[in-house]
C-alpha cells in the first residue's frame, strides 16, 4: 500500500502508477531531499517532537542512504512514485518505526518545494562559476586584441572601424547582465518554504527559522499558500537561461560567419570543429551551430513552465510536477553550452590581418572622411554627400579612399588637404573615438581593468 493510501479501497491502476511517477527525473534531487530531511529531523528533536534516540537513528539512516545513493547502490523503481517516498521507504526499512516519524509536521508539498529551492541555489552557483570563467576568457582576449582593428557592422554591412578587443568587450557586457540575472534568481531561491505543510502550515511547534538556517537559507517564506505554490524562482532562472543562451547564440552566429572563407576572421581549433563524410576539404563549425540550435530548446523550457503555471489556483496542484524536467533540461543545456563555448573561444585563432584588410577595403573610414570635411567648415549634409560620391568613385576604380590622390579628392571638394590621409587612416579613425564606451585602445584596456575588478567583487560576494 502507498504511504498515503489509508483512505483508498483499491490499488492505483498500473497505468496511473507509471503516469504519476516522477522518480525517473526527480531522483537527481536526492542530495537536497536528504539534506532537507536531516535538518527537519534535527529541528523536530530540538522542539521536543522527536526523541533524541529517534533523531539519532534517522540521521544515521539518512546518512547511509545518501552514501549508498552516491555510490549507485540504490535503484529508483517507478513504483516508488517520487524521490521523497523512496527515501522514506528505505529509511523505514532500515531503522523501523523511527523512520515513520520523520514526516511529522511536513507535507510532500513543502518538502518538494524546499528541494527545488535548494537545487536552484546550487544550480545558480554552478552557472555563475561558468559565467565567471567565460568572462575571464573574454577579458584576456580583449586585452590581447585591444589594438587590432576590424570592421564594425550594421545590417551585416561593414560600417565603421573598431577593434577586436572592443567587439569582445561588448559580449563581456552581455554576459555581465547574465551574471546579474542569475544572482537575482539565486536571491529568489534563497527562501525556505519548509513548515508551510500542505498549504496551511501545521499545529506542531516547528522552528522554521532554525531549519532554514540549517539548510543555508537566509529567510523563510511568509505565506504558507505561496510557500508551496511558488515557482517564480525557477522561472527567474529559466528567463536568465533563455537570455543567456540568446547571447551565446549571437556570439556563435558571428563565429560561424567569421570562420568562413568569405570572412576569414577566425580559425577554430580542430578540437572544436568537425569534417564532412563526403567533402574532404570541409571544416564545419558544428559546436557553434549546435549551441545556436540549443537556444530554442531553452526557450521552450521557459515557455512550457510559464504555460503550466498560468492557470493554477492556489495552492499546490499536480501540474507543478512538470516544473522539474523543464528546469533540469534548461540547466543542463545552458551549463554544457557555457562550458564548451568557453573552451572553443579560448582555443580559437583570430586572423587579425584579415580583419584589418576587411576594414580598409570596406570604406569603414567613410564617416571619418565626412567628419574631416565638417571640421574644415563643410556642412555635415554636404560632407556626407561628398563622402558618398567618393565611395561610389572608388567602387568604380576598385580602390580604397586612401588610395586616391589629393587631386582626385579635391575634385570632389576643395576642402581636402594633405592631412586627410592621416585623418582617414584606420588607426586614426579608431583613436579619435575617445568617449566612454568607445573603441580607442586606451578605453578598451580601461574597460578590461574595470571588468576584472567587478568580476573579482562578484566572486567575493
Amino acid at each position: 500500500m502507498k504511504l498515503w493510501g489509508g483512505r483508498f479501497q483499491k490499488e492505483t491502476n498500473h497505468m496511473v502508477d507509471d503516469f504519476h511517477s516522477s522518480i525517473s527525473f526527480d531522483k537527481r534531487l536526492f542530495p537536497q531531499d536528504i539534506k532537507g530531511s536531516m535538518a527537519h529531523a534535527k529541528m523536530l528533536c530540538r522542539q521536543g517532537i522527536l526523541s533524541p534516540e529517534d533523531e539519532r537513528a534517522i540521521q544515521e539512516g539518512l546518512k547511509s542512504i545518501l552514501s549508498d545513493m552516491q555510490a549507485g547502490k540504490i535503484d529508483f523503481p517507478a513504483e516508488s512514485e517520487d524521490i521523497h517516498m523512496l527515501v522514506e521507504q528505505i529509511l523505514t526499512q532500515r531503522i523501523g518505526d523511527a523512520g515513520k516519524r520523520l514526516h511529522t509536521g511536513r507535507s510532500r508539498n513543502d518538502q518538494v518545494a524546499t528541494d527545488m529551492h535548494l537545487y536552484a541555489m546550487d544550480t545558480c552557483g554552478d552557472t555563475l562559476a561558468l559565467l565567471y570563467e567565460l568572462e575571464e576568457t573574454l577579458l584576456s582576449l580583449a586585452e590581447k586584441h585591444a589594438q587590432d582593428v576590424m570592421p564594425g557592422y550594421t545590417h551585416l554591412q561593414r560600417a565603421q572601424p573598431i577593434t577586436l578587443g572592443h567587439h569582445l568587450m561588448a559580449y563581456f557586457e552581455m554576459f555581465r547582465r547574465d551574471i546579474i540575472r542569475v544572482q537575482n534568481a539565486r536571491r529568489a531561491a534563497d527562501c525556505c518554504p519548509l513548515g508551510s505543510g500542505a498549504l496551511a502550515g501545521t499545529t506542531y511547534p516547528l522552528d522554521r527559522e532554525f531549519t532554514a538556517q540549517e539548510l543555508g537559507f537566509s529567510q523563510v517564506s511568509q505565506n504558507s499558500l505561496d510557500g508551496v505554490s511558488d515557482r517564480d524562482f525557477l522561472l527567474d532562472y529559466l528567463s536568465a537561461a533563455s537570455i543567456g543562451m540568446m547571447h551565446l547564440s549571437r556570439f556563435c552566429e558571428e563565429l560561424v560567419l567569421w570562420s568562413s572563407l568569405e570572412f576569414g576572421f577566425l580559425t577554430l581549433d580542430d578540437g572544436f570543429a568537425t569534417g564532412s563524410s563526403m567533402m574532404p576539404q570541409k571544416k564545419n563549425p558544428d559546436v557553434a551551430e549546435l549551441i545556436r540550435g540549443k537556444t530554442g530548446r531553452v526557450y521552450g523550457d521557459l515557455t512550457a513552465l510559464l504555460t503550466v503555471m498560468k492557470g493554477l489556483p492556489l495552492a499546490y496542484n499536480k501540474d507543478m510536477q512538470e516544473d522539474k524536467e523543464n528546469y533540469f533540461d534548461a540547466r543542463d543545456t545552458w551549463l554544457k553550452c557555457l562550458h564548451v563555448f568557453t573552451e572553443m573561444l579560448r582555443t580559437a585563432t583570430f586572423r587579425v590581418k584579415n580583419m584589418h584588410s576587411s576594414a580598409n577595403a570596406g570604406f569603414a573610414n567613410a564617416t571619418d572622411c565626412a567628419d574631416y570635411l565638417v571640421k574644415r567648415g563643410v556642412p555635415f549634409r554636404d560632407a556626407h554627400a561628398v563622402s558618398g560620391r567618393l565611395v561610389a568613385y572608388c567602387l568604380d576604380k576598385g580602390c580604397a579612399l586612401d588610395d586616391l590622390s589629393l587631386e582626385e579628392l579635391r575634385s570632389f571638394s576643395p576642402a581636402f588637404e594633405k592631412d586627410v590621409y592621416q585623418a582617414i587612416s584606420l588607426h586614426s579613425c579608431v583613436a579619435a573615438r575617445k568617449l566612454t564606451g568607445g573603441p580607442v585602445p586606451e578605453r578598451v584596456l580601461a574597460a578590461v581593468q574595470a571588468g576584472r575588478a567587478w568580476l573579482e567583487k562578484q566572486k567575493e560576494d
